[in-house]
Protein backbone atom coordinates (compact mmCIF):
# COMPACT_ATOMS: atom_id res chain seq x y z
CA UNK A 1 0.00 0.00 0.00
CA UNK A 2 1.34 3.44 -0.96
CA UNK A 3 2.18 5.81 1.90
CA UNK A 4 2.39 8.86 -0.36
CA UNK A 5 -0.13 11.53 0.60
CA UNK A 6 -2.30 12.52 -2.32
CA UNK A 7 -3.89 15.95 -1.92
CA UNK A 8 -7.13 17.14 -3.45
CA UNK A 9 -5.05 19.66 -5.42
CA UNK A 10 -2.99 16.83 -6.93
CA UNK A 11 -6.12 14.97 -7.90
CA UNK A 12 -7.63 18.08 -9.45
CA UNK A 13 -4.42 18.82 -11.35
CA UNK A 14 -4.40 15.33 -12.86
CA UNK A 15 -8.10 15.62 -13.64
CA UNK A 16 -7.50 18.91 -15.47
CA UNK A 17 -4.58 17.36 -17.34
CA UNK A 18 -6.37 14.19 -18.44
CA UNK A 19 -10.10 14.85 -18.16
CA UNK A 20 -10.55 11.59 -16.22
CA UNK A 21 -12.90 11.30 -13.24
CA UNK A 22 -11.86 12.43 -9.75
CA UNK A 23 -11.85 8.94 -8.22
CA UNK A 24 -10.00 7.47 -11.21
CA UNK A 25 -7.36 10.20 -10.88
CA UNK A 26 -6.98 9.62 -7.14
CA UNK A 27 -6.60 5.84 -7.59
CA UNK A 28 -4.06 6.35 -10.39
CA UNK A 29 -1.98 8.74 -8.29
CA UNK A 30 -2.02 6.37 -5.32
CA UNK A 31 -1.00 3.43 -7.52
CA UNK A 32 1.74 5.56 -9.11
CA UNK A 33 3.02 6.79 -5.74
CA UNK A 34 2.28 10.37 -6.72
CA UNK A 35 4.16 10.25 -10.04
CA UNK A 36 2.06 12.31 -12.46
CA UNK A 37 3.51 10.82 -15.65
CA UNK A 38 3.04 7.29 -14.35
CA UNK A 39 -0.51 8.18 -13.30
CA UNK A 40 -1.27 9.47 -16.81
CA UNK A 41 0.03 6.19 -18.24
CA UNK A 42 -2.15 4.24 -15.82
CA UNK A 43 -5.21 6.21 -16.89
CA UNK A 44 -4.40 5.55 -20.53
CA UNK A 45 -4.04 1.85 -19.78
CA UNK A 46 -7.41 2.01 -18.07
CA UNK A 47 -8.78 3.46 -21.28
CA UNK A 48 -7.38 0.56 -23.26
CA UNK A 49 -8.96 -1.89 -20.85
CA UNK A 50 -12.34 -0.15 -21.03
CA UNK A 51 -12.12 -0.16 -24.82
CA UNK A 52 -11.40 -3.90 -24.88
CA UNK A 53 -14.05 -4.72 -22.30
CA UNK A 54 -16.73 -2.90 -24.27
CA UNK A 55 -15.60 -4.08 -27.69
CA UNK A 56 -18.75 -6.15 -28.20
CA UNK A 57 -21.16 -3.35 -27.31
CA UNK A 58 -23.43 -1.88 -29.98
CA UNK A 59 -22.58 1.61 -31.21
CA UNK A 60 -25.87 2.98 -32.53
CA UNK A 61 -25.37 6.64 -31.62
CA UNK A 62 -22.77 9.22 -32.57
CA UNK A 63 -22.10 11.98 -35.06
CA UNK A 64 -21.61 12.09 -38.82
CA UNK A 65 -19.29 14.88 -40.02
CA UNK A 66 -18.64 15.87 -43.63
CA UNK A 67 -16.20 18.22 -45.40
CA UNK A 68 -16.29 19.05 -49.11
CA UNK A 69 -13.27 20.70 -50.71
CA UNK A 70 -13.50 24.34 -51.79
CA UNK A 71 -13.49 23.36 -55.47
CA UNK A 72 -16.21 20.76 -54.85
CA UNK A 73 -14.24 17.86 -56.29
CA UNK A 74 -13.64 15.86 -53.07
CA UNK A 75 -15.73 14.94 -50.07
CA UNK A 76 -14.80 13.26 -46.82
CA UNK A 77 -17.22 11.72 -44.34
CA UNK A 78 -16.43 10.51 -40.82
CA UNK A 79 -19.01 8.68 -38.69
CA UNK A 80 -17.79 8.60 -35.08
CA UNK A 81 -20.00 6.20 -33.17
CA UNK A 82 -20.70 5.63 -29.48
CA UNK A 83 -23.17 3.59 -27.44
CA UNK A 84 -25.63 6.17 -26.09
CA UNK A 85 -27.15 9.46 -27.23
CA UNK A 86 -25.97 11.51 -24.20
CA UNK A 87 -22.33 10.69 -25.01
CA UNK A 88 -22.84 11.84 -28.62
CA UNK A 89 -23.69 15.27 -27.24
CA UNK A 90 -20.70 15.56 -24.88
CA UNK A 91 -18.35 18.38 -25.91
CA UNK A 92 -15.24 16.15 -25.82
CA UNK A 93 -16.90 13.65 -28.15
CA UNK A 94 -18.02 16.33 -30.62
CA UNK A 95 -14.63 18.01 -30.52
CA UNK A 96 -12.96 14.69 -31.26
CA UNK A 97 -15.28 14.12 -34.24
CA UNK A 98 -14.28 17.50 -35.66
CA UNK A 99 -10.58 16.87 -34.98
CA UNK A 100 -10.73 13.55 -36.82
CA UNK A 101 -12.49 15.15 -39.78
CA UNK A 102 -9.88 17.93 -39.86
CA UNK A 103 -7.11 15.28 -39.82
CA UNK A 104 -8.79 13.54 -42.75
CA UNK A 105 -8.97 16.78 -44.72
CA UNK A 106 -5.33 17.66 -43.98
CA UNK A 107 -3.88 14.21 -44.70
CA UNK A 108 -6.24 12.71 -47.29
CA UNK A 109 -6.19 9.11 -45.97
CA UNK A 110 -7.76 6.49 -48.22
CA UNK A 111 -9.08 4.22 -45.46
CA UNK A 112 -10.28 4.30 -41.86
CA UNK A 113 -7.13 2.40 -40.89
CA UNK A 114 -4.93 5.11 -42.39
CA UNK A 115 -7.06 7.77 -40.68
CA UNK A 116 -6.67 6.04 -37.29
CA UNK A 117 -2.87 6.20 -37.59
CA UNK A 118 -2.70 9.96 -38.19
CA UNK A 119 -1.24 12.08 -35.38
CA UNK A 120 -3.42 14.91 -34.06
CA UNK A 121 -2.12 18.27 -32.84
CA UNK A 122 -1.05 16.90 -29.44
CA UNK A 123 1.05 14.16 -31.06
CA UNK A 124 -1.22 11.27 -30.21
CA UNK A 125 -2.76 9.28 -33.04
CA UNK A 126 -6.47 9.27 -33.75
CA UNK A 127 -6.65 5.69 -32.43
CA UNK A 128 -4.86 6.61 -29.19
CA UNK A 129 -7.10 9.62 -28.66
CA UNK A 130 -10.23 7.51 -29.18
CA UNK A 131 -8.92 4.96 -26.67
CA UNK A 132 -8.23 7.68 -24.12
CA UNK A 133 -11.71 9.20 -24.52
CA UNK A 134 -13.18 5.69 -24.19
CA UNK A 135 -11.45 5.41 -20.82
CA UNK A 136 -12.60 8.85 -19.75
CA UNK A 137 -16.24 8.37 -20.77
CA UNK A 138 -16.46 4.64 -20.10
CA UNK A 139 -18.22 3.86 -23.37
CA UNK A 140 -17.15 2.24 -26.63
CA UNK A 141 -16.17 4.78 -29.31
CA UNK A 142 -15.18 3.85 -32.87
CA UNK A 143 -14.84 5.29 -36.35
CA UNK A 144 -17.78 3.37 -37.76
CA UNK A 145 -17.54 4.70 -41.31
CA UNK A 146 -15.07 6.72 -43.33
CA UNK A 147 -15.46 7.80 -46.94
CA UNK A 148 -13.12 9.73 -49.24
CA UNK A 149 -14.61 10.23 -52.70
CA UNK A 150 -13.77 12.47 -55.64
CA UNK A 151 -15.33 13.49 -58.94
CA UNK A 152 -16.33 16.40 -61.12
CA UNK A 153 -18.76 17.70 -58.48
CA UNK A 154 -19.31 16.34 -54.96
CA UNK A 155 -22.38 17.43 -52.99
CA UNK A 156 -23.14 16.58 -49.37
CA UNK A 157 -26.11 16.37 -47.03
CA UNK A 158 -26.32 15.84 -43.27
CA UNK A 159 -29.64 15.06 -41.63
CA UNK A 160 -30.74 17.38 -38.84
CA UNK A 161 -30.09 14.78 -36.12
CA UNK A 162 -26.43 14.47 -37.17
CA UNK A 163 -26.74 10.68 -37.46
CA UNK A 164 -27.05 10.42 -41.24
CA UNK A 165 -24.84 11.82 -43.97
CA UNK A 166 -24.65 11.53 -47.75
CA UNK A 167 -21.94 12.27 -50.33
CA UNK A 168 -22.88 12.24 -54.02
CA UNK A 169 -20.56 12.41 -57.04
CA UNK A 170 -21.96 14.08 -60.18
CA UNK A 171 -20.56 14.09 -63.70
CA UNK A 172 -21.72 16.17 -66.67
CA UNK A 173 -22.29 19.47 -64.87
CA UNK A 174 -20.02 21.18 -67.41
CA UNK A 175 -19.45 24.18 -65.18
CA UNK A 176 -23.10 24.74 -64.27
CA UNK A 177 -24.09 25.43 -60.67
CA UNK A 178 -25.88 22.26 -59.63
CA UNK A 179 -25.79 22.92 -55.88
CA UNK A 180 -29.57 23.00 -55.42
CA UNK A 181 -30.23 19.99 -57.66
CA UNK A 182 -27.36 18.16 -55.97
CA UNK A 183 -28.89 18.74 -52.54
CA UNK A 184 -32.22 17.42 -53.81
CA UNK A 185 -30.58 14.21 -55.01
CA UNK A 186 -28.58 13.85 -51.79
CA UNK A 187 -31.82 14.19 -49.79
CA UNK A 188 -33.45 11.63 -52.10
CA UNK A 189 -30.66 9.18 -51.24
CA UNK A 190 -31.09 9.92 -47.54
CA UNK A 191 -34.84 9.31 -47.68
CA UNK A 192 -35.10 6.43 -50.17
CA UNK A 193 -31.84 4.55 -49.43
CA UNK A 194 -31.10 3.19 -52.93
CA UNK A 195 -28.77 0.20 -53.11
CA UNK A 196 -26.98 1.35 -56.28
CA UNK A 197 -26.82 4.20 -58.78
CA UNK A 198 -28.32 2.17 -61.65
CA UNK A 199 -29.19 -1.38 -62.68
CA UNK A 200 -25.62 -2.30 -63.58
CA UNK A 201 -24.46 -1.45 -60.08
CA UNK A 202 -26.65 -4.06 -58.38
CA UNK A 203 -24.81 -7.12 -57.11
CA UNK A 204 -25.59 -10.18 -59.31
CA UNK A 205 -26.40 -12.24 -56.20
CA UNK A 206 -29.06 -9.68 -55.24
CA UNK A 207 -30.57 -9.84 -58.73
CA UNK A 208 -30.66 -13.63 -58.64
CA UNK A 209 -32.30 -13.57 -55.21
CA UNK A 210 -34.97 -11.11 -56.36
CA UNK A 211 -35.75 -13.24 -59.44
CA UNK A 212 -36.07 -16.44 -57.40
CA UNK A 213 -38.31 -14.76 -54.83
CA UNK A 214 -40.49 -13.34 -57.61
CA UNK A 215 -40.79 -16.75 -59.27
CA UNK A 216 -41.80 -18.41 -56.00
CA UNK A 217 -44.49 -15.79 -55.37
CA UNK A 218 -45.80 -16.07 -58.93
CA UNK A 219 -46.03 -19.87 -58.71
CA UNK A 220 -47.80 -19.63 -55.34
CA UNK A 221 -50.33 -17.35 -57.01
CA UNK A 222 -51.07 -20.19 -59.45
CA UNK A 223 -49.84 -18.51 -62.62
CA UNK A 224 -49.05 -20.79 -65.58
CA UNK A 225 -45.40 -21.85 -65.76
CA UNK A 226 -44.98 -20.34 -69.23
CA UNK A 227 -45.78 -16.91 -67.75
CA UNK A 228 -43.40 -17.13 -64.78
CA UNK A 229 -40.28 -15.81 -66.53
CA UNK A 230 -42.09 -12.87 -68.11
CA UNK A 231 -43.82 -11.81 -64.88
CA UNK A 232 -40.59 -12.24 -62.92
CA UNK A 233 -38.82 -9.92 -65.37
CA UNK A 234 -41.51 -7.31 -64.75
CA UNK A 235 -41.08 -7.64 -61.00
CA UNK A 236 -37.31 -7.24 -61.40
CA UNK A 237 -37.87 -3.98 -63.30
CA UNK A 238 -40.09 -2.83 -60.44
CA UNK A 239 -37.26 -3.70 -58.03
CA UNK A 240 -34.86 -1.55 -60.07
CA UNK A 241 -37.37 1.31 -60.05
CA UNK A 242 -37.70 1.13 -56.28
CA UNK A 243 -34.09 0.39 -55.37
CA UNK A 244 -31.70 2.11 -57.80
CA UNK A 245 -31.23 5.86 -57.62
CA UNK A 246 -31.54 6.94 -61.26
CA UNK A 247 -34.67 4.82 -61.73
CA UNK A 248 -36.46 5.92 -58.57
CA UNK A 249 -39.36 8.34 -58.77
CA UNK A 250 -38.05 11.78 -57.91
CA UNK A 251 -39.36 12.56 -54.42
CA UNK A 252 -40.18 16.19 -55.26
CA UNK A 253 -41.96 15.32 -58.52
CA UNK A 254 -43.39 11.82 -58.86
CA UNK A 255 -44.07 12.30 -62.57
CA UNK A 256 -40.37 11.88 -63.40
CA UNK A 257 -37.52 9.69 -62.23
CA UNK A 258 -34.19 10.96 -60.87
CA UNK A 259 -32.47 10.35 -64.22
CA UNK A 260 -34.97 12.66 -65.95
CA UNK A 261 -34.70 15.26 -63.19
CA UNK A 262 -30.94 15.42 -63.66
CA UNK A 263 -31.21 15.61 -67.44
CA UNK A 264 -33.74 18.43 -67.10
CA UNK A 265 -31.30 20.28 -64.82
CA UNK A 266 -28.29 20.00 -67.15
CA UNK A 267 -28.36 17.87 -70.29
CA UNK A 268 -26.21 14.81 -69.61
CA UNK A 269 -25.90 15.39 -65.86
CA UNK A 270 -25.77 12.13 -63.90
CA UNK A 271 -24.61 10.49 -60.67
CA UNK A 272 -21.62 8.19 -60.82
CA UNK A 273 -21.41 7.17 -57.14
CA UNK A 274 -22.68 7.97 -53.68
CA UNK A 275 -22.08 7.13 -50.02
CA UNK A 276 -24.89 7.04 -47.49
CA UNK A 277 -24.13 6.47 -43.81
CA UNK A 278 -26.74 6.17 -41.07
CA UNK A 279 -25.80 5.47 -37.47
CA UNK A 280 -28.14 3.10 -35.69
CA UNK A 281 -29.59 1.75 -38.94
Amino acid sequence: MSTVQISAADVNKLRQQTGAGMMDCKKALIEANGDFEAAVDLLRKKGQKVSAARSGNATSEGLVSIAVSADGTNGKLVALACETEPVSKVEDFRNLAQAILAAAVANNPATAEELSAIALEDGRTVAETITELTGKIGEKIIIQEYANISGEKVVSYIHSNGKMGVLVVFEGANGADITEAGKDVAMQIAAMNPIAVDKDGVDPATIEREIEIAKDVIRQEGKPEEMVEKIAAGKLNKFYKDSTLLNQEFVKDGSIDVRKFLDNTVKGLTVTSFKRVQLGA
